[in-house]
């Protein structure tokens, strides 16, 4: 059955997402199209460092009331930031959605940006900074994309001490002002609610256009970087590759590969270098997919000896599909991916940021086509796009 999905542009140029579900829960994000792939390389992480503020306070509710309104209702509170949205929601009790739109529409309306605690929030994301370069893993995630994209998109999302040193109140205010507007804006809502009172909520309570954000050229290169490190026993690699971007039914095909080849226990690298070899406990891919840029990549932990063997059998591997892929295969694939896309939608969280995603990318209905672009994916296009001709490659190794 279709579910009851409603989508509408609003006068004051709010784009509100909405899926009506029975169970007594509700899930509510604000949106803004802005992240790190509007950022010129000094400033990045200012829309990371803005998501943090918006928590901190604003002339009605300083950060612990904020929190305490969600939390103290059984609600969950959060955001992210992304290289194309940053988004602040809640996961609540749905009799209780009044509280999450009040909550919500403040922050993103009304933020303090006190100087002391800018400058104290500074501090917390220095600490973020050091915590994911400490993680070997996720330190390899990082550099990856620097090795896939020149400046400013190569530079990290989180920013740096110094981009972060150089942001002054001024200059946050200034980016909020110009950003943080209705037309700008997505409200987007998954649970047992009713429509009409969303809309009602948006049209009172946000007024005024801003600019929409700009967008700095991307420009794609392809590199190689061993890194040596003291204190860690294991070594990180990964593999990465471009995808193109113009085409959607190519963005599908995307999808599938990576999914075959490191997408669980039943994949081709899995089996290939774990359960054949023993060579690696951890191995798995990601694809990032998106108007302005797309790359899958395959990552493994391993010993440092083992390095160069795993990336020519990742390389190997990828070649035999673009060989041998058969339909049968393709179709197995396909009910996996469908399977555990219908499972992780039944959460209304998971569902409410795959909605936004698509409605940042193209369009929120595009996320219901799912499984009919899945069964549509054709043999040649996963086969051509196994043909590996340039990659990256970062590995963190013990020294």
């Amino acid at each position: 059955m279709k579910p009851k999905f409603y989508r509408k542009v609003l006068k004051n140029g709010m784009t509100i997402i909405f899926e009506k579900r029975e169970n007594p829960v509700v899930s509510v994000a604000f949106a803004v199209r802005y992240g790190g792939i509007n950022e010129a390389s000094h400033e990045k992480g200012i829309s990371h460092f803005i998501e943090h503020l918006l928590y901190k306070g604003t002339p009605i509710r300083n950060s612990r009331q904020i929190a305490e309104e969600i939390e103290r209702k059984g609600g969950l509170l959060n955001g992210f930031t992304d290289e194309t949205v940053t988004a602040y929601w809640c996961k609540i009790p749905s009799r209780h959605l009044d509280i999450a739109l009040d909550v919500l529409g403040d922050m993103v309306k009304n933020p303090l940006f006190d100087e002391e605690e800018l400058e104290k929030e500074k501090k917390v994301i220095f600490e973020e900074i050091k915590m994911g370069k400490d993680n070997p893993s996720n330190h390899s995630f990082k550099e990856i994309q620097r090795l896939l994209y020149k400046e400013p998109l190569g530079s990290p999302l989180i920013g740096t001490e110094k981009t972060l040193k150089s942001l002054t109140r001024k200059k946050i205010l200034e980016r909020f002002q110009g950003v943080y507007g209705p037309n700008n804006m997505i409200l987007c809502v998954v649970g047992d609610a009713d429509f009409k009172d969303i809309v009602d909520f948006a049209e009172k309570n946000f007024s005024g256009k801003k600019e929409i954000a700009f967008k700095h050229k991307i420009v794609k290169r392809n590199g190689s970087k061993i890194e040596k490190r003291k204190g860690i026993d294991q070594a990180n690699l990964i593999l990465a590759y471009h995808f193109p971007t113009s085409d959607k039914k190519i963005s599908h095909a995307a999808n599938v590969l990576n999914v075959l080849m490191a997408g669980g226990m039943s994949s081709r690298l899995f089996h290939e270098i774990r359960e054949k070899r023993n060579l690696a406990y951890a191995i798995k891919g990601e694809s990032v997919i998106l108007r302005n840029f797309s790359y899958g990549l395959v990552y493994a932990g391993t010993k440092k000896e083992n390095v160069q063997l795993i990336k020519k059998i990742i390389l190997d591997e990828f070649r035999k599909v673009s060989k041998e892929l058969d339909e049968k295969e393709l179709n197995q694939v396909k009910e996996q991916m469908i399977g555990n896309y219908q499972i992780s939608m039944e959460d209304s969280q998971n569902q409410m940021v795959n909605l936004l995603m698509h409605e940042i990318d193209r369009n929120a209905e595009d996320a219901y086509e799912f499984e009919k672009n899945i069964r549509n994916v054709k043999l040649r296009d996963v086969k051509n796009l196994a043909k590996i001709k340039k990659y990256s490659f970062f590995a963190l190794v013990p020294k």
